[in-house]
């Protein structure tokens, strides 16, 4: 009987073709799972109105974590009009699937290391390792929109804001408004785990990044709760900066940075700031982590002028695998499928195009499977 039960989630274009590449290296270290094929992705939408049917999450709700390939994602009247004629005006309104499982499944963590591996040529600068814990759940990825703005949603903020009716006069059917939504919990509970992988790798700072200076109230939570946090951890350092300065820091003196902490979409900004900084999303992995369940995704898109093609990198997908066995308690396996990668990029002898190679996705990850 297999170990383990990962629900297996390729979505779109070049998911299918990482996920191929996840797989070779997951048969190489002979972990003993079983994989659950589920349905995610744009094709699912065009044709039922929902890019994450029902049965995926009641299939995932029977499995101990998820791997997931690449998603297809585009605005609101773009996936209108890609439905199938039948569904077409029926009120379908498009959500991200990624977005909604991190929703659903409460997967509040979004940890993201960036680290740049020896022998890389696309590092910026050698020996950056940077961890970025993101908020996942709340934040300016809530789901909380609107437009045009209800009239009674607009009534409520004219009555408690002096700044809102000055928008009057554009007309409520010519305002969109996003909300921006943070609570305490989730503010202490990401800066939490940050200092405590801080502590438990030997981490001697974290940084707390936000903009309190005209985000007040919500920029102004998160500073509180940070400070709060931190005095927990006296061994370690708070470390402040507002995000437009600290994107410029991270060019500046990248070095400097061990730990970062952010809401969902500055943490966000940060993270793909931070991969190219290591080579770029093709080196990219992340994990989406709740009390009790965790998907597992490269940060990559699903690049579809690729599909089948098997011309990405796969080193995001095969670094995500690391993560997730990881979190499963197989450390081992983790640590040696990251010396394999090391060891791949390191020897530079087989690369993908976008590292200046020319082989292709399998056979890289057929490097990395010979090196376990």
């Amino acid at each position: 009987m297999s170990k383990y039960q990962i629900a297996w989630l390729p979505g779109d274009g070049v998911g299918n073709d990482v996920m191929d590449c996840a797989r070779l290296v997951l048969d190489a270290m002979k972990f003993n799972a079983e994989y659950i094929h589920g349905d995610i992705g744009w094709e699912f939408w065009k044709s039922e109105g929902d890019a994450l049917p029902e049965r995926t999450k009641e299939m995932m709700r029977r499995t101990d974590c998820a791997l997931f390939g690449a998603i297809t994602s585009k605005p609101k009247e773009e996936a209108a009009k890609e439905l199938a004629p039948g569904l077409q005006d029926k009120g379908y309104v498009y959500f991200s699937p990624i977005v909604q499982l991190r929703q659903e499944f409460n997967l509040h963590t979004n940890l993201r290391p960036c680290k740049a591996y020896a022998g890389n040529p696309l590092n910026y600068k050698d020996g950056i390792d940077i961890v970025i814990f993101r908020e996942n759940t709340e934040g300016m990825y809530s789901g909380v929109e609107f437009f045009p703005l209800p009239q009674e949603v607009f009534d409520v903020l004219d009555r408690n804001h002096p700044k809102m009716g000055k928008f009057r006069k554009f007309g409520l059917e010519n305002i969109a408004l996003s909300t921006r939504i943070m609570t305490r919990q989730g503010c202490e509970n990401i800066v939490t785990q940050a200092f405590e992988y801080a502590k438990k790798f030997g981490r001697k700072s974290v940084t707390v990044v936000d903009k309190p200076n005209v985000l007040r109230e919500t920029g102004g939570l998160m500073l509180r709760t940070a400070r709060e946090v931190a005095k927990q951890y006296p061994d370690i350092e708070l470390w402040e900066t507002n995000i437009d300065a600290q994107c410029m820091w991270l060019l500046k003196n990248p070095h400097d940075y061990e730990v970062i902490v952010a809401e969902n979409m500055f943490g966000d900004i940060l993270s793909d700031l931070c991969a190219q900084l290591v080579g770029g999303l093709g080196f990219a992995c992340s994990a989406n982590i709740g009390n009790d369940y965790a998907v597992f995704e490269p940060t990559h898109g699903s690049a579809p002028k690729y599909a089948g093609q098997y011309k990405v990198n796969p080193m995001a997908m095969i670094l995500t695998v690391r993560m997730m066995l990881d979190w499963l308690g197989e450390t081992e396996k983790a640590s040696g499928l990251e010396q394999a990668v090391a060891q791949v990029i390191s020897e530079g002898k087989v690369r993908t195009y976008d590292v200046g190679g020319e082989n292709t996705s399998l056979e890289v990850a057929e490097a990395v499977a010979g090196k376990i």
